[in-house]
């Protein structure tokens, strides 16, 4: 069996993070044998390489193409118009991705579904290739392109006509089945196949070494925030809570606009000296961060499902999250960590006193996350990309005959 995964959430050689959590979910996929996969992550089109450009000078060093974990990885340039373009986003991004997937069929990979992540604009862009070549949809939602993006008219509209010509819907948690039913979706296509976790890559180390390694102090409590450092994840509410919490040192991993501003607001608030901007870390430096902290927060506007979660209890780490998306579906027992009852910065701290008040065993956080391994995804998309093909295959003959 024969995937064309295709998503712009695909970590390359720049942005090694981006979208990791594809990635995994693919690299499990494969490794199961019964699938392969090429990769096509299309890359907003940028004229330099320059520095000051940030993130878009990252899109221009991509490589054309790649090969990361076994996998081969295209990488097609569109044109994007920041702020004023994401109503054109899909067109440009499926007319700069067609060549490319011509030439992957020409050159032998004849695929038999197209596996797409994210529905807007990725997922309306793979419904056009899927029509052009005649090919099975899947499409993954993932979380803010459910929760923010039907708020516009333009998408809302490419978002309901992608759903009605995909062949199946994935989501990640009941709560995006359930967003996308009421956008007019039919509910017996989507199947929820949550993320997994890679226990492996994600286990204890040892608070106290953790703690050394990363010269923090050794008395005292640690707390972690890890995701880009923008509005929707709430790093300037868990700094606020931190005010609350004396004995705290609080460690920010992650890079992004609002580095200048919530830095302002440590200094503000007094707790400058208590709060540690990591900034963009690999994803294998994760675990120093969680088995450093005695509790991870997620101070998350929305959410789909929130895979720092489950990595950071895989760490044995347990979590404070905000009730929104699919969190509530990760934290669903005593050791997994609390829901936040009000997403300020009171309603924070008080959920992290409570926490940490009574924290749960570190091995049996752990154990709870061994619940979440990869297996039973990966068991369903081989399952529901079977079906695809098979069916795919009984028309095929039926037309021949």
């Amino acid at each position: 069996m024969k995937l064309l995964t295709f998503t712009s959430l695909y970590p390359n050689a720049e942005l090694p993070s981006h979208g990791v959590f594809v990635e995994n979910r693919l690299r499990h996929l494969v490794g199961g044998g019964r699938v392969a996969a090429t990769v096509v992550a299309p890359v907003p089109w940028f004229p330099s390489t320059r520095l000051r450009f940030g993130r878009f000078a990252q899109y221009a060093k991509v490589a054309a193409r790649e090969r990361r974990h076994g996998l081969d990885v295209v990488h097609p340039r569109y044109l994007t118009v920041p702020r004023i373009g994401m109503n054109a986003a899909p067109l440009a991004m499926a007319l700069a991705s067609r060549p490319a997937v011509a030439r992957l069929i020409a050159e032998g990979f004849d695929f038999d579904a197209i596996d797409a992540h994210y529905f807007y604009p990725d997922g309306v862009a793979a419904a056009l290739l899927a029509k052009w070549f005649g090919r099975p949809l899947v499409i993954t939602a993932r979380g803010s392109d459910i929760t923010q993006w039907p708020d516009f008219a333009g998408p809302r509209r490419m978002i309901r006509w992608a759903a009605r010509e995909a062949s199946a819907i994935v989501t990640v948690c009941t709560a995006l089945k359930l967003r996308l039913i009421a956008l007019g979706a039919d509910a017996t296509r989507i199947e929820v196949l949550r993320n997994g976790v890679d226990l492996a890559g994600f286990t204890p180390i040892d608070p106290a070494s953790a703690r050394q390694r990363l010269a923090l102090p050794a008395g005292g409590r640690v707390i972690a925030s890890v995701g880009h450092l923008i509005p929707r994840k709430g790093h300037d509410l868990v700094i606020e809570a931190l005010a609350a919490l004396p004995d705290a040192t609080l460690l920010i991993a992650g890079s992004g606009p609002d580095a200048a501003s919530l830095g302002a607001l440590a200094s503000t608030l007094g707790v400058s000296d208590r709060v540690r901007f990591l900034g963009q870390l690999q994803h294998v430096q994760l675990p120093l961060v969680y088995s450093a902290s005695d509790a991870l927060v997620l101070a998350s506007s929305n959410e789909g499902w929130a895979n720092v979660l489950l990595e950071a209890m895989a760490c044995g780490t347990p979590v404070v999250a905000t009730d929104v998306g699919g969190s509530r579906e990760v934290v669903d027992a005593p050791e997994a960590g609390v829901l936040v009852a009000r997403r300020d910065g009171a309603g924070i701290a008080a959920a992290l006193e409570r926490l940490l008040g009574a924290l749960p065993d570190r091995a049996a956080t752990r154990r709870y996350a061994e619940r979440f391994s990869w297996d039973e995804t990966t068991r369903g998309q081989e399952r529901l990309f079977g079906s695809l093909v098979t069916v795919r295959a009984s028309a095929a003959c039926a037309a021949a005959s």
